[in-house]
């Protein structure tokens, strides 16, 4: 039987659309500094980039203590929210993959684990909102942060079929959430997930490259 052909496509926003690493890791940095807890600038904070907030700092605290989790993610916000979000660059070849994509007729999402307040403005300083149908984020609350039920709200909302979908991401989030539900996905090696990390969760194919996106997508 033939694989069915492909008329979505899900992008993961950090990590494969945009690269936000300045951003996210000084947002980090000032949060815990307000909570009086300072990291040591030797400290590689690149494993933040992709999970939930909610994940990061019940790592970075140690506690599972929910109001010490909250109030640290205010504390990043407060950062973020004027300043980290535009820390932030477009990977290179990203705005001709999404060009090539929409004049072949493919419907392009974001699915993305920030909020959808922040990946908006981001997907509009850049440029890009008139190549995606919508962007999904998850709820300033924590509502469909976890990338598999993300992808669940959108094939439902959206009334799409998994079987013609495909879920594009950098780390095993992304992979994971989209085997969840039952869509292809393709992993990027540019972004913040290892090679390890990648192969261990499966993906149907792995890009190198914007340019190998477009590759896999349009095979």
């Amino acid at each position: 039987m033939s694989t069915p052909l492909l008329h979505t496509i899900l992008f993961d926003l950090d990590g494969t659309l945009t690269d936000p690493k300045v951003g996210i890791v000084t947002s980090i940095r000032y949060a815990m500094e307000k909570m009086k807890r300072p990291l040591s600038p030797e400290i590689n904070l690149e494993w933040c980039i992709g999970p939930p907030l909610q994940d990061n700092f019940a790592k970075l605290l140690q506690s599972d203590d929910a109001a010490l989790i909250n109030q640290s993610i205010a504390a990043f916000r407060e950062y973020f929210a004027v300043t980290g979000l535009l820390q932030n660059e477009l990977y290179a070849g990203i705005a001709d993959l999404l060009d090539t994509l929409g004049k072949q007729g493919l419907r392009c999402y974001v699915a993305t684990s920030k909020p959808t307040v922040y990946a908006q403005k981001i997907i509009d300083h850049f440029g890009l909102s008139d190549y995606f149908v919508r962007v999904y984020g998850s709820e300033l609350s924590g509502h469909n942060a976890q990338k598999g039920a993300l992808i669940r709200h959108i094939l439902q909302t959206e009334g799409l079929s998994a079987a013609t979908t495909m879920m594009i991401g950098d780390r095993k989030f992304d992979i994971l959430g989209g085997r969840e539900n039952g869509v292809r996905t393709t992993a990027v090696s540019y972004g913040y997930g290892s090679i390890e990390e990648i192969n261990n969760a499966q993906p149907d194919f792995i890009a190198h490259s914007p340019s190998e996106i477009g590759t896999i997508l349009l095979l």
